[in-house]
């Protein structure tokens, strides 16, 4: 019943997303070809009429009456462009009074429903689904391996992910870089350098991730008991030794979902991980009680999802000529690797404080008592807690999109990409809001899924609460940190994002 729910939800949220978007991603498709199609002194007209259909939905003055009047033209895209000057409202120029107030200069902090709201909502719908995608399958493991009947068995799969958690960070930055590279190529019609940023992502994260499989299969043991609890280290050494075939292949998965974003396209990096997930959730059951795996059923599961992602993203990018054989498999260029270096430093250290503190608490609460109970009860508050703090993060990525493509938009540049970055700001903020009230309201109700245990549930219940409270206080300044970070590497701003972090 739990996969039956989560395959209906994920499957309505698809869809809902995909049809929220359509439009506005179209347009923007459109406007990158015909920028491409176009010489170099045509593209600032094109980009401009372009530019003009998103912004005003409902104009209806034709685009050919903006070659009768070309002194008014030329104030209403200078003024549209950059926020100077006084735009032309008749019906000569083709702009109306609401696609001037959609100016860089005069747009409102908070959301207002114009025309910035909805690219932000077209591109963060699907992102959202995405993102939610694997907390989804991941409460689902945790259900399946709850019905294990054991707080150890849940014990060992927290502390085991704790450990491909933060290998994940320390291979996470490649995607947070490339994605600003890939848009800003994609606005300049550059297709070279788009694949080539792909090609050098994807060489680094795998030979990354060989890396860390190897390193964490060498140091398994320690690993966990330097994390997890030593009663529960069957299960978790078990967990983690059948994850270990998917971490190569995740990694160049999360490279071309940041590929596809980069291009505007949030549907297909929707479309892979329904799939792969929705595997994974069939697969589950099978393995852990049919096939009498148990735990190891899990991980195999996850592992076969992951195998698959990497497959349909690589033969995706080929396909729509996102990357090639030969830059996959070529060597980055000295300034390439310098870029990432720059870029991924003030990245790293923002994760690596941030494992520091995962990692310093799943220590903690795996050393509260020998049953696992506490290590249990704590790894259920924390899906809780992921479930509303996915979609803040989800939103923040559509930061690194937005910001850098206004920022290498011919006629636009930095006073359009500060206005996008306020409106994002602002809207982390109230979502932050809306999110910690909402799991206030249902953390209690969701307890009794995630764990049949009595005594798990009744431990989770206080943590819950801290969490929800957490959310409340904290939950707008972590919208705004997640935002304000990829902010500042949409602006190439990694000195600054060093320093904050």
């Amino acid at each position: 019943m739990a996969a039956l729910a989560s395959l209906l939800l994920l499957l309505a949220a698809t869809a809902m997303a995909e049809a929220m978007m359509k439009p506005d991603t179209v347009r923007d498709l459109q406007l990158h070809q015909q920028m491409r199609a176009c010489s170099a002194s045509a593209r600032m007209h094109t980009a401009g009429r372009a530019y003009m259909a998103l912004a005003d939905d409902d104009a209806t003055t034709p685009r050919a009456n903006l070659s009768k009047a070309p002194r008014q033209k030329m104030l209403a895209r200078r003024a549209l462009f950059t926020g100077r000057g006084k735009p032309a409202l008749s019906s000569a120029s083709g702009l109306t009074a609401d696609s001037a107030s959609s100016q860089p200069g005069r747009i409102s902090v908070f959301p207002c429903g114009d025309a910035l709201d909805r690219r932000i909502l077209s591109l963060s719908a699907p992102a959202i689904v995405n993102f939610l995608i694997l907390p989804v399958t991941q409460s689902v493991d945790l259900f399946w391996v709850g019905r294990m009947g054991t707080a150890l068995a849940t014990a060992g799969q927290a502390a085991a992910n704790q450990v491909f958690s933060t290998a994940f960070w320390l291979t996470n930055f490649i995607p947070t870089i490339t994605t600003p590279q890939v848009a800003a190529a994609a606005a300049r019609g550059d297709d070279e350098a788009v694949q080539r940023h792909v090609g050098e992502a994807i060489f680094l994260s795998a030979v990354l991730g060989v890396v860390l499989t190897a390193g964490i299969a060498l140091f398994q043991t320690k690993a966990l008991l330097a994390i997890g609890n030593s009663a529960g280290l069957g299960y978790s050494q078990t967990y983690l030794r059948y994850r270990l075939p998917g971490v190569v292949a995740d990694a160049i998965s999360i490279v071309g979902f940041a590929a596809f974003r980069g291009v505007l396209d949030t549907v297909t990096p929707l479309k892979v991980a329904l799939v792969s997930n929705l595997l994974n959730i069939a697969l589950d059951p099978l393995l852990m009680f049919p096939a009498g795996l148990g735990i190891a059923g899990a991980a195999v599961a996850t592992s076969v999802s992951q195998i698959a992602a990497c497959l349909i993203y690589v033969w995706l990018l080929l396909r729509r000529r996102l990357v090639k054989w030969s830059s996959m498999l070529r060597m980055p260029s000295r300034a390439s690797l310098n870029t990432l270096a720059k870029g991924g430093v003030a990245v790293q250290i923002r994760a690596i404080a941030l494992n520091v503190a995962f990692v310093a608490v799943t220590r903690s609460t795996q050393r509260l008592d020998a049953t696992g109970t506490g290590a249990a009860a704590h790894a259920v508050a924390m899906q809780l807690w992921q479930l509303g703090g996915v979609i803040l993060f989800a939103v923040s990525t559509v930061a690194s999109i937005v910001v850098p493509a206004e920022l290498n938009r011919e006629g636009a540049g930095k006073r359009a990409a500060r206005a996008a970055a306020s409106r994002l700001l602002a809207i982390g903020l109230l979502l932050g809001s809306a999110l910690a009230a909402v799991q206030l309201a249902s953390s209690f109700a969701l307890l009794g899924v995630f764990s049949p245990l009595p005594e798990v549930q009744a431990a989770a219940k206080v943590p819950s609460v801290i969490g929800s409270l957490l959310q409340v206080t904290a939950a707008d300044s972590m919208g705004i940190l997640f935002l304000l970070a990829i902010c500042l590497v949409g602006h190439s701003r990694k000195r600054l994002l060093r320093s904050c972090s």
